[in-house]
């Protein structure tokens, strides 16, 4: 029976966490930092009810088999706090956070050939400290190799697909313009529907080629066709689709700027790509959230 434990529980966690307690070969705990007595899930499924066991302090931590980081970014580092207690010499950590430097963020923490990294796909929302709402099916994407198929396995008896790539890299970098191109969201605080405007639609596209061509720099194979992947993406979710950036603007929460689109314009630098779209959301937002 595989030893997993859940580092934040909130939309992607919570979730996770929920859908893995379905998985009766599996024993789930969920790190916490606020008590919780279960996770209620609503999902295109169904509804449900799990209990993990919840550990609130890193001192309670016992030696697992996986770890599942799925905090914000920013709070990586006190995610890593519960490491110590968690983590023997064998044990898997698998990054559930947006980005593509999952290993980079976590390597100063474990050896980099025990971090998993993770792309989610998963729209899910947090509607209450012990409610996660699924909107609709989610994935998450592993890359092809031994971890990445032990990955897959603790999800066999979930409604969460695994997808275990051979490019992972290419994927990661897909989902990144994606995210990067949400900013417009955040910046109009205007839901998915922004998509349909002809003028935002342009900045999206501007936003999302500057990542492309840093993407391809770093050895993903991702051409401008990523465009119309990415603005149809918006404009098929529902019209008031909220993405998480816009999410933590509107509630007061730090942006994940840097993961974003501060990664675009750092690798656009280091290998001579101009990203004067990227740069003006960077400023923006940074200037949003200065002023508090």
């Amino acid at each position: 029976m595989p030893k997993i434990a859940i580092i934040g529980p909130g939309a992607i966690g919570g979730l996770v966490a929920a859908w893995l307690c379905q998985n009766d070969r599996n024993d789930v705990s969920v790190c916490v930092r606020t008590p919780i007595r279960h996770i209620h899930a609503d999902t295109p499924y169904g509804s449900f009810e799990a209990h993990p066991k919840i550990l609130t302090e890193p001192s309670q931590g016992e030696p697992v088999d996986w770890v599942l980081v799925a905090t914000k970014s920013y709070d990586s580092d006190k995610a890593a706090a519960w490491f110590e207690g968690l983590c023997h010499d064998r044990t898997q950590v698998a990054i559930l956070q947006n980005g593509v430097e999952h290993v980079e963020r976590f390597s100063q923490y474990l050896p980099e050939e025990r971090i998993l990294p993770i792309v989610v796909q998963c729209p899910s929302e947090r509607t209450e400290p012990e409610k996660v709402c699924q909107r609709r099916p989610a994935s998450l994407i592993t890359p092809n190799t031994e971890a990445g198929e032990a990955f897959a396995e603790l999800f066999s008896r979930t409604k969460i697909d695994i997808l275990v790539e051979d490019d992972f890299l290419t994927l990661a970098w897909r989902k990144l313009c994606l995210n990067a191109a949400g900013a417009v969201m955040a910046l109009t605080l205007i839901p998915a529907k922004v998509a349909h405007n002809e003028d935002a639609a342009k900045i999206m596209e501007g936003i999302i080629k500057e990542g492309a061509a840093v993407a391809r720099a770093e050895g993903a194979n991702l051409d401008d066709s990523v465009v119309d992947f990415v603005i149809s993406t918006y404009q098929k979710a529902p019209g008031d689709s909220v993405n998480s950036l816009h999410a933590d603007r509107v509630i007061g929460r730090p942006m994940e700027i840097d993961l974003r689109n501060g990664v675009i314009v750092r690798l656009g630098k280091k290998h001579g790509i101009a990203t004067p779209y990227n740069e003006m959301v960077v400023a923006l937002l940074n200037a949003i959230e200065a002023r508090g």
